[in-house]
Parts: structure tokens; C-alpha cells; sequence
């Protein structure tokens, strides 16, 4: 069988298991799908769909999103930064779950306030869960509609 261009995708897979300790036969049984399968993706003999992925990815505790960009579902180039920022946080061990999504919800609010794009659609970007504000973070255009709330007087230029 030839192997398909999700080389890199196999080797990091692999890497990623081994790290996390799991036989090839664990890591297939708690995401859903069979040891031969998973075998052939780590060799890089298939390419995984989206939804294989994401249950990889949650069996392992990573981000999905770090796994669509290595099997080329997502765009590398503009979804890099993004994707292994997030992919940093949620793989620190030295954070529970709530503090790694507030983190992520911080992360996303900046990132929107600078005018990028929203985050994950995987279940693993921002969540309204344990925010402490009722899970709201400050969007784009809330620095600039305070100031037209304000009262007093305002000032002019000139």
C-alpha cells in the first residue's frame, strides 16, 4: 500500500501516545476505533476523517485542531499560531480543565479585540463554562463603546 502524505501526521500521533503512555491497543479502544485503523495512520497508510481525529484527539487529551493542520484539513499557515497556542495550553498538565478553557476565553478574546478570526469548532476552543463573569469576555468594539457611554463632558480636538 502507498503511503499517503500523513506522514508527519503518524509520526506525531505516535509521539503523542508514547507520551502519554497508552499501548496502540488502549489508544484505539478509548477513541472508538480499531487497532488495525489506527495502526495504518500512524504508518501513514490512511488518512483519517475529521471525526476519527477529534476521538484520536480526545482519547489523548490534545487539541483536535493540532491534528486537522498535520492531516492537512486545516490550513497550516494561517491557522498556526492560533493552533499551537491553544494546543500548549490545553496540553498543560499544571492546569485543571476549568482554568485551561477561562485561559483559552481569554486567549480568544484578545485575539478578537486584535481582529482575528474565532477560534475552534472541535469542542476544545472557548466555552461558557466557569468564566466567573457569567462565561462573557470582552469582545471586539467593547473598549470603544465604553468611551461613547460615558458621562461628563466630552472633550474635542482642536
Amino acid at each position: 500500500m502507498a503511503s499517503l502524505n500523513v506522514g508527519n501526521l503518524g509520526e506525531y500521533l505516535r509521539e503523542q501516545r508514547r507520551n502519554a503512555q497508552l499501548s496502540l491497543r488502549q489508544l484505539a479502544d478509548a477513541a472508538g476505533v480499531s487497532n488495525p485503523y489506527l495502526s495504518q495512520i500512524e504508518r501513514g497508510l490512511r488518512k483519517p476523517s475529521a471525526e476519527v481525529l477529534q476521538q484520536v484527539a480526545k482519547a489523548l487529551r490534545i487539541s483536535a485542531e493540532t491534528l486537522y493542520v498535520r492531516a492537512g484539513i486545516l490550513d497550516a499557515e494561517r491557522d498556526r499560531d492560533d493552533v499551537e497556542t491553544r494546543a500548549v495550553i490545553l496540553a498543560d498538565p499544571s492546569l485543571n480543565e476549568r482554568q485551561k478553557q477561562v485561559l483559552l476565553q481569554i486567549y480568544e478574546s484578545f485575539r478578537k479585540e486584535n481582529g482575528f478570526r474565532g477560534g475552534a469548532e472541535d469542542g476544545h476552543g472557548t466555552t461558557d463554562q466557569g468564566a466567573g463573569d457569567g462565561g462573557r469576555t470582552a469582545g471586539a468594539g467593547d473598549a470603544a463603546a465604553g468611551s461613547d457611554t460615558e458621562t461628563g463632558p466630552r472633550r474635542t480636538a482642536g
